[in-house]
This record gives structure tokens, sequence and C-alpha cells, in this order.
């Protein structure tokens, strides 16, 4: 199992349920995973699929720039950070955002996402001088 082609994989699966059907993410996650969105911590598969599917956003599509991994742990864990663009629907330009999935392995032998860590990176500009 090489392990960024289960990033990437994942990652595909991911965003791809979410631009179609936040909903089909609840299997995505467990009880004891934990979200924070935008600094704000949600946890519980429910609560977290109850959290996206409130976003204030129903359509969107994201563009992913680079997927990064690494092994996490001896129980055989995955960090895979992802940083792209979200186009909302009816929005001229995309946000960029990153976001940090800790994979954690299941008996069955796929994984499921223990910890979820999303932000927007807004752009700022530098301060002109007076």
């Amino acid at each position: 199992m090489d392990p960024d082609q289960v990033a990437k994989a994942f990652v595909e699966h991911y965003y791809s349920t979410f631009d179609a059907n936040r909903a089909g993410l609840a299997n995505l996650y467990q009880d004891g995973s934990m979200l924070t969105f935008e600094g704000q911590k949600t946890q519980g598969s429910q609560n977290i699929v109850a959290k996206l599917i409130a976003l204030p956003f129903q359509q969107c599509k994201h563009h992913i720039t680079t997927v990064d991994c690494q092994p996490s742990g001896p129980a055989g864990g995955m960090l895979v950070f992802v940083s792209g663009n979200l186009q909302l629907s009816g929005e001229h330009h995309a946000l960029k955002f990153s976001q940090m999935f800790h994979l954690m392995p299941t008996p069955q032998g796929s994984f499921y996402v223990f910890n979820d860590i999303f932000r927007s990176c807004f752009q700022q500009l530098p301060a002109l001088a007076t």
C-alpha cells in the first residue's frame, strides 16, 4: 500500500463526494472524529456532516493544487495535507483553502477521518506606507 496513492484516492473521493452530496461523507467519519472548520470544533460523524451541510453555500467545486502525506504513528495512520481552490456557485473568484486530514485505519482495511482541519487562505495585501 503506497501512502501517496492512498492519499490521492482519498482526496479524490472526499472532494467529489463533498461537491456532489455532502451527506455522503458520513461514512468517512466516526463518533470520535473531530472537524475544526475555520476555528469552530465539531465532534462526531452526524454533527460533522450536519455542520458541512449547513455551510452557507450549496454548490461548489474543489480544484486541488497539492496533496502531501506522511505516515502517522505505529497504528498505521496517515496525515494528508491538501491545498487548492474552492469555486462557489455564482462567485467570480475562487477561494484558496488548505485542509489537513488525519486518517486512521479501520479493521476492514480502509481508513476513516479522525481529525479534519479546514481553513480558507485569504491573501492580505501589504500595508501602504503613509
